[in-house]
């Protein structure tokens, strides 16, 4: 037999067992299919934050395109209850860059920083809550697409520090300014949106609830440039996702948040790929 009819009768097995695996598709294979994510474009939101923080840092460009969606989503929501998985990102060594920076050149870093971190969260299907000086705070619904939103919200926080790594910071270090490293916290949990005030336009709304805690815990913990997220999160990602995790072992009580369901220590893992 050629080679060349090996290979036909090859390519047709191949694809009599395509027809059949999707003519009887797999059920864990279609809850954990990763097919139907947005793809990013790593590269592209490299080159585009590039260009804008060189922009602002040589004529001082003002970012366009960071909206009020999540100020309108959440005031139509209000005293509504939401599964969500609420990111934390926090700029680390801010007061000693205000010790040793123009107050001008300062404020231009951390507003690049933080509306760059917030176009990251807002590719990845996010929604962008607030900014906390030096920090970013995002949430993601889980009720949207609760099999692979944990993936996003793990995917967004490594894309965050790659954009610093090589988007910032290259940009940075041409004005002799110090590398930008940021630690990470991500966690689950019901939240309530709250508004403070009789005013549905204009009262301040907010979120509440333990998982916007106990994401800024675990972002406290976290080394540079690190990725921390609560158990609640680990067990929703795909099994490849939490491959690439490793449960910490803490020591002199540095942790001690116990579970809201179970009571015990509430387990977190750190990002170790």
């Amino acid at each position: 037999m050629s080679k060349n009819n090996e290979f036909n009768k090859s390519q047709i097995g191949k694809k009599d067992d395509a027809q059949h695996k999707q003519s009887t598709p797999d059920l864990a294979d279609m809850l954990l299919s990763k097919k139907d994510e947005k793809v990013i474009d790593s590269e592209t939101i490299i080159l585009e934050t590039q260009k804008r923080v060189w922009a602002a840092l040589k004529t001082g460009y003002e970012y366009s395109g960071i909206t009020n969606e999540a100020e309108n989503f959440l005031r139509k929501n209000v005293f509504s209850k939401m599964d969500m998985i609420v990111l934390y990102v926090d700029l680390v060594g801010s007061t000693t860059m205000a010790l040793e920076l123009p107050e001008d050149k300062l404020a231009i870093i951390i507003s690049s920083f933080s509306q760059e971190m917030a176009s990251v969260i807002s590719l990845y299907g996010g929604y962008v809550l607030k900014f906390v000086g030096d920090a970013v705070i995002g949430f993601f619904l889980v009720s949207e697409n609760p099999l692979t939103v944990a993936d996003k919200a793990v995917s967004c926080a490594k894309s965050m520090i790659a954009t610093i790594q090589k988007g910032i910071n290259p940009i940075l270090n041409q004005y002799d300014y110090p590398d930008l490293m940021v630690k990470i916290g991500v966690d689950f949990g019901q939240s309530i949106v709250v508004r403070y005030g009789s005013n549905p336009e204009q009262s301040h709304v907010d979120l509440m609830g333990p998982a916007m805690n106990i994401a800024a815990k675990i972002q406290s913990l976290a080394r540079p440039n690190q990725i921390l997220v609560g158990d609640d999160v680990y067990r929703k990602l795909h099994p490849v996702s939490q491959s690439s995790f490793k449960e910490i072992v803490w020591k002199n009580n540095e942790w001690k948040y116990r579970s809201r369901v179970t009571g015990e220590i509430y387990k977190v893992y750190e990002h170790v790929i």
